[in-house]
């Protein structure tokens, strides 16, 4: 006996197909949403990781800029610690500094010489007086210049050629001079050499 189906077969396997369709599109879209959330959650996490990692290295660098200034303030500190030292030490130096000095011309003047005056502003002594020539003048330069301890780069300020009576009325040739002189600190005066050369004999002038 011949059998014939009757019912719409066509549109069953269509619609059939169609749910499989459906179905499959739904379960690609579930993948894909589960793909896309654990992609988001990884990200999410590297995120958030990296966040901390700034935090901390945030932390760390203002730690560093709090140990840099108090670093600083110690510094400074420190400079004026030193600066008040070397203060007080150029105080308790520039006591001694006047006998160095009258010591220094005494040991410096050579014969025919006398200071009138001696002004001293600082560190810097003016020295004026009388030579009986040029020469005696230029002698006690190199004398500061080369045999000084506490007198350095002298400079020749004024020089000039005057007459003077005699006591038996003669008339004397001599010079005026004036002369800049730099005094040392005891800190940067260096001690005298043992077996030096003896200083040149003082002249028995007015200081």
């Amino acid at each position: 006996m011949i059998l014939i189906n009757l019912l719409p077969h066509r549109e069953a396997a269509r619609k059939r197909q169609k749910d499989q369709f459906f179905t499959q599109l739904g379960l690609s879209a579930l993948l894909g949403g589960v793909i896309c959330g654990a992609i988001f959650t990884w990200y999410q996490g590297q995120i958030a990781s990296q966040q901390g990692r700034n935090e901390f290295l945030q932390a760390e660098i203002k730690k560093l800029e709090a140990e840099i200034k108090d670093i600083a303030s110690l510094q400074r500190e420190i400079a004026s610690l030193r600066a008040r030292q070397t203060a007080v030490e150029n105080l308790q130096g520039d006591r001694n500094l006047p006998v160095h000095l009258l010591d220094e011309l005494v040991a410096q003047l050579p014969d025919g010489i006398y200071l009138n005056s001696m002004r001293q502003e600082n560190q810097n002594v003016l020295l004026v007086g009388v030579a009986q020539s040029q020469e005696r003048v230029s002698e006690l330069l190199r004398n500061l210049s080369n045999s000084s301890t506490w007198l350095v780069r002298p400079d020749l300020v004024e020089i000039v050629a005057a007459n003077v009576a005699g006591p038996n009325r003669e008339v004397r040739r001599v010079s005026n001079f004036s002369i800049r002189v730099s005094l040392k600190r005891p800190s940067a005066a260096a001690p005298a050499a043992p077996g030096a050369a003896p200083a040149a004999p003082a002249a028995a002038g007015k200081v």
